[in-house]
């Protein structure tokens, strides 16, 4: 639900919240249209479903962020993503924080106000991250306020003001989740406040990781934080703490990409528009990565040729940089790889994570090799991170030749394939195995645009720069970053420029570099 600009967000109506099938995605609010009043479990079930499915609840939006980020290319027309253009984004994600005191107030007891309370601050947490991610500074302080508070036009915060107030906001939903009490509304984790709990400490050490062209800056002490959580502080320990939903066979409950039932708005992927790229399979090919007959479909002219579908030959990738014009003949050639019949097939293919346990392990890799903390082996957590992804993978696929092609991943497999990619060589050498594992087990999966993020941050995966098809200007770069929000452009305008001025020097502009990446 989306309000046309921050200073004027309302308290969204109980069952506006519920919409798109929002009622729990197994029992909870079993019968969302005969509720008529507000209460705490409505309100947090409407904000986590907004961070969990609202970003991917069509075909098209599922697929944008894996466009940006080279996983596949799209062939119904020519998509701006794929060739880097990005335009303005909004502060939805802002606005609908306004349902967080009411959602805190409407507790029915001490320790169930402090789980929601802690849910309050990881949602501020969560949203607040992922919004500066794209923009830069943004209004934090007075974010959430309006007439009641005479606060109207929200100030805009510095980008570092922002991190440190979202590290603040999930040490203190730490803190909270340690005393709450098993909360209705949630339907990812039942309730659970330690599920929660280690759910925020380890999306705090992703926020950290964030920063770590920041490791000089005394305020943030960013180092120092990362040990702590990691010492002293419980973190999601396999697949079964994803931060994920799991579909179902509920009309509006289905996974994004399937086209079960016929008629449930997904009749795109009947078209075959999507092609997968050598970013992601080039990697699964060079380490003989099984995990690559579970993502795709093989060439059907590699298939009436005599290759195999066992055979990694019969899945060829597109350069996602190539004219659409070529993708477009290669399409109507029919000599690519297709994204697997499973993610069609089924209702529930797979739960979707914006935060995974992978993500965890590939994160403490990524700290250990760059010196932040010491005790276990990089190759341990790398190595966490591959067997779980895998693991996943194997347990939400059906047996069948249709979606492994007869190349099924095993125990004795999932165990033995990490040391087989084992970290080796230059600090950077490792960083770029690292992120490039990460990528691979984000295929579908992760929050909106982590890969293109992780591309920004560290460089890996390799994109390539074609200038003759790249429709950022100038074509000679990648952008950096999106435009602000055309509604801040009429309603806040002094105060979007003030933060223009002192960020980029009064160009809004997605070729700037924001705080964080300097």
């Amino acid at each position: 639900m989306k309000s046309k600009f921050l200073k004027y967000s309302l308290l969204l109506p109980a069952l506006a919240l519920l919409t798109n099938g929002c009622s729990k995605f197994d029992d909870i609010n079993t019968n969302p249209n005969a509720t008529t009043q507000v209460n705490s479990a409505m309100l947090a079930t409407g904000m986590i479903l907004n961070i969990t499915r609202g970003d991917i609840s069509s075909t098209k939006s599922f697929m944008q962020p894996y466009l940006l980020g080279k996983y596949l290319t799209w062939g119904e027309g020519q998509e701006n993503f794929q060739y880097n253009k990005i335009s303005r984004t909004d502060f939805s994600r802002i606005t609908l924080l306004r349902n967080i005191t009411p959602m805190e107030n409407y507790a029915t007891s001490d320790a169930l106000k402090k789980s929601y309370q802690a849910l309050g601050h990881f949602i501020r947490a969560w949203q607040f991250f992922m919004t500066t991610m794209q923009v830069g500074d943004i209004p934090y302080t007075d974010a959430v306020k309006g007439e009641s508070d005479a606060i109207l036009q929200p100030k805009y915060d510095s980008q570092k003001a922002v991190f440190f107030g979202i590290l603040s906001e999930l040490d203190q939903a730490n803190t909270l989740f340690a005393s709450g009490a098993t909360f209705e509304g949630d339907p990812i984790f039942a309730g659970s406040t330690d599920k929660w709990r280690r759910l925020t400490n380890s999306f705090e050490l992703h926020v950290l990781i964030n920063l770590y062209k920041k490791t000089g800056d005394a305020d943030l002490k960013v180092i120092e934080r990362f040990k702590d959580i990691v010492a002293n502080r419980p973190l999601m320990r396999d697949y079964n703490d994803n931060f994920a939903l799991a579909y179902n066979a509920t009309a509006g409950q289905n996974y994004p990409w399937s086209d079960v039932p016929a008629g449930s708005g997904n009749s795109f992927v009947k078209s075959n528009y999507t092609m997968l790229t050598n970013l992601l399979l080039d990697p699964l090919k060079a380490t003989n990565d099984k995990r690559l007959f579970y993502y795709a479909k093989p060439s059907p002219v590699k298939i009436t040729a005599g290759v195999s579908q066992s055979d990694f030959a019969a899945y060829p990738g597109v350069e996602p940089s190539d004219s659409f014009s070529s993708l477009q003949t290669r399409r109507v050639n029919k000599d690519y790889a297709d994204i697997n019949a499973r993610y069609v097939n089924l209702v529930n293919a797979e739960p979707v994570g914006v935060f995974n346990y992978w993500d965890l392990q590939f994160i403490l890799a990524e700290a250990t090799i760059r010196g932040w903390i010491t005790g276990t082996p990089a190759q341990t957590y790398y190595a966490n991170g591959i067997t779980n992804s895998m693991k996943f993978i194997a347990q939400y696929t059906p047996d069948l030749a249709d979606y492994n092609h007869n190349m099924k991943m095993d125990a004795a497999y999932i165990d033995a394939f990490p040391a087989t990619v084992a970290l080796t060589g230059s600090t950077e050498q490792q960083i770029a195995q690292v992120i490039t594992q990460k990528y691979v087990a984000s295929f579908l999966q992760g929050n909106k645009y982590q890969a293109w993020f992780e591309n920004r941050r560290t460089g890996y995966p390799v994109f390539k720069l074609n200038s003759t098809t790249n429709l950022n200007s100038p074509s000679t770069n990648f952008p950096l970053r999106w435009l602000y929000p055309s509604n801040e452009l009429s309603y806040n305008s002094a105060n979007l420029s003030a933060a223009i001025a002192s960020q980029y020097g009064g160009s809004d502009d997605v070729n700037q570099a924001m705080w964080l990446l300097k």
